[in-house]
């Protein structure tokens, strides 16, 4: 009897893991790049090398979004590049659904299927992975293993939350 969990499984726990280390106040969102069933790269939500973080100085909002942060999905596929590591024909798991901009990235760099928690891409960046052929796998039975993998909403007004224009006067 098999005791061990499926490979999807295995790896977006491993994902799950990765997402402990972001530094967003909104969500903890992790990425783990695989081919032939080993880990190219990770990365997680947080601020570029020798940025603050949201979590020593707030949210940078513009239009209700944080600049200050790049997408785990962005962070992994620029580690893979950083150490030159390809990417071409691998699979991306990652602990959310990848928005248009990560989808137009996950392309670009040759991921051929892309294994994410909860709900399926949605408008431009379902469109976009489709249109590649990029396989599309919800694991949908996975509950992340803590709340702040959820989108939160930073109440607004808050230490956590800061303007472009009040932080850049």
């Amino acid at each position: 009897m098999e005791t061990r969990p499926p490979w999807d499984e295995y790896f977006m726990r491993i994902a799950f893991e990765v997402a402990t280390r972001a530094t967003c106040l909104r969500r903890h969102v992790g990425a783990v790049i695989v081919r032939d069933k080993r880990i190219l790269s990770t990365g997680y939500n947080g601020s570029p090398p020798g940025q603050k973080h949201c979590t020593e100085v707030g949210c940078l909002l513009e239009d209700g979004r944080c600049i200050r942060t790049l997408h785990a999905e962005q962070n992994a596929l620029m580690q893979a590049a950083l150490h030159g590591v390809s990417t071409h024909g691998a699979t991306l798991y990652c602990t959310c659904r990848p928005c248009h901009v990560c989808a137009r990235m996950i392309v670009a760099a040759g991921i051929v299927r892309v294994v994410f928690a909860g709900e399926s891409p949605e408008g431009w960046a379902k469109e976009v992975l489709t249109a590649a052929g990029v396989g599309i796998v919800p694991l949908l039975d996975l509950e992340p293993p803590s709340p702040m993998m959820k989108l939160q909403n930073v109440p607004q007004g808050t230490d956590a939350e800061t303007s472009f224009e009040e932080q850049n006067p």
